[in-house]
């Protein structure tokens, strides 16, 4: 697979729909419950995007803030996040009190995005407002693919306004000549406003603000040093929510009030609904996998917990959707699979951190070691299945030892089916992404999973299919559908 030369070769022109695309509702009317297919009308859905020159300089916090800032104000807000990423998706989720969810076209393909972001701010009731933190910088996205994947990509891709955070620790006014350059690189993002973040006194603020005056770019808010927030990070980033539940929540209040006395939020509001309506239907998990796969429901355990935080909404949506009845279970308590299960999905997070309590729990251990049924695992669920992870016993299903490891391998991937497995036929591609600290010895089995860069990765053994390969089932939905039917078998 390759990406586009150029971005905006591979788009539709602002606020238009698809050839061939119906008229429907008045801009404003309902949106369909998530058991109906989307109807095909435009939605004058307010949304922005909240994006950085690069990482570090806050658009976590600010996203966070907002989401839960506008919800204090009664507002139901659609959380949602550009990239591969995880951890953000669960602040949001706790800011807004409902899924934090991914728009990545390198993962699902550009048309899936407005979709995607309709149906998750359509479900599960229609939101007044969505709010999309960016990824890295506002132009980084694949490496080598002019952009593709970037922030940017995406906010030309659901047609919305860019609100820029920007660190302005130990400069002036050369703030401005910053933001100039960013809203001319490509003029098809709109950069509708500005957060000043890290501004050092109220001379520096004024100073800032007449410059961006200057430019034609309002300030929306300003954040001090003295006022910041910060939530606790480690080796793959920020700690999940699941894992400090109240802490998290706290954070995410003390983020809200952090927003509501130093951000314009009407102003906020008014950038966002300058949003065309969106014009293209809501992805439908139902229609994406074809119906349910008929025969009996089957149980399928997915794998959940402060140890396996990584998994994106529409999974779940997708199994359901495809005939199974989703039962979550948690490997650092629960003793055994839930009842009846047939198939399991043990997806990412930080079996590292809890090794010891993982390995703890035999019961379950022993059961997935025998467990006859299909069997999908990424990243820390490879880890999870295979015989140990830095020295501690695990599950032994998989034939290699992990160990933690002071390089980080971080990157979309091209990939290629090898084996034929519950999930995968041979010879398909997918996209994928990595992000781990971690090596399992050996690296593949003799039934390598993937292929990519000329190398195998992975395992499928038996019903087993288990790689670091973190893969979004709304790119390919017959992975779900594959999956139930082999539980169903």
């Amino acid at each position: 697979m390759t990406g586009p030369t150029r971005r905006t070769d591979q788009r539709r022109p602002h606020g238009t729909a698809p050839a061939g695309h119906p008229g429907g509702t008045a801009p404003g009317g309902p949106e369909p419950s998530a058991g109906r297919a989307a109807s095909a009308g435009a939605w004058a859905l307010p949304r922005l995007v909240v994006a950085a020159p690069a990482s570090g300089h806050g658009k976590t916090t600010v996203a966070t803030g907002l989401l839960a800032a506008l919800r204090r104000r009664g507002l139901r807000v659609s959380p949602h996040k550009v990239g591969p990423d995880y951890i953000d998706p669960g602040y949001h989720a706790l800011a807004a009190g409902r899924p934090g969810r991914n728009l990545d076209p390198w993962l699902v393909g550009e048309e899936l995005i407005a979709p995607l972001l309709r149906h998750g701010a359509s479900v599960p009731t229609p939101a007044d407002v969505a709010v999309v933190e960016g990824v890295m910088g506002l132009h980084d996205g694949a490496v080598g693919r002019a952009g593709y994947a970037s922030t940017a990509h995406v906010a030309t891709l659901i047609d919305a306004p860019v609100l820029l955070v920007l660190d302005t620790t130990a400069q002036g006014r050369s703030a401005a000549a910053l933001v100039l350059g960013m809203r001319a690189f490509d003029p098809a993002v709109r950069i509708g406003g500005v957060i000043l973040n890290r501004v050092g006194s109220p001379r520096h603020e004024t100073l800032l603000r007449d410059a961006l005056a200057e430019v034609g770019v309002p300030v929306l808010g300003a954040v001090t040093r003295a006022v910041e927030v910060a939530a606790p990070a480690r080796h793959l980033g920020l700690v999940p929510v699941a894992e400090r539940a109240p802490e998290s929540l706290a954070v995410v209040e003390a983020l809200a009030g952090l927003v509501e006395s130093t951000v314009d939020l009407e102003a906020v509001l008014a950038l966002a609904r300058s949003a065309p309506p969106l014009t293209v239907d809501a992805w439908n998990p139902a229609t994406a996998v074809g119906g349910p796969a008929g025969g009996d429901r089957p149980v399928v355990a997915v794998a959940a917990g402060a140890a396996f935080t990584f998994s994106y909404a529409e999974t779940t949506e997708l199994l359901t959707a495809a005939g199974a009845d989703v039962a979550p279970f948690d490997p650092l308590r629960d003793p055994a699979l839930p009842a009846g299960t047939r198939a399991v999905v043990i997806g990412g997070g930080f079996p590292e951190v809890h090794v010891e309590a993982l390995s703890a729990n035999t019961g379950l251990r022993a059961e997935l070691a025998g467990f006859a049924g299909p069997v999908v695992a990424e990243c820390a669920g490879l880890l999870y299945l295979g015989r140990s992870l830095d020295g501690v016993p695990m599950c032994g299903r998989l034939d290699h030892h992990a160990r933690m490891t002071g390089r980080l391998t971080l990157g979309y991937r091209d990939a290629v089916a090898v084996t034929d497995s519950p999930v995968h036929p041979a010879g398909e591609p997918v996209r994928g992404h990595e992000f781990h600290r971690t090596v399992t010895d050996p690296g593949h089995g003799d039934r390598p999973a993937w292929r990519w860069d000329d190398t195998a990765h992975g395992f499928v053994t038996g019903q087993v299919h288990a790689s670091y390969l973190h893969t979004h089932w709304a790119g390919r939905p017959q992975a779900a559908r594959r999956l139930v039917e082999a539980a169903s078998r």
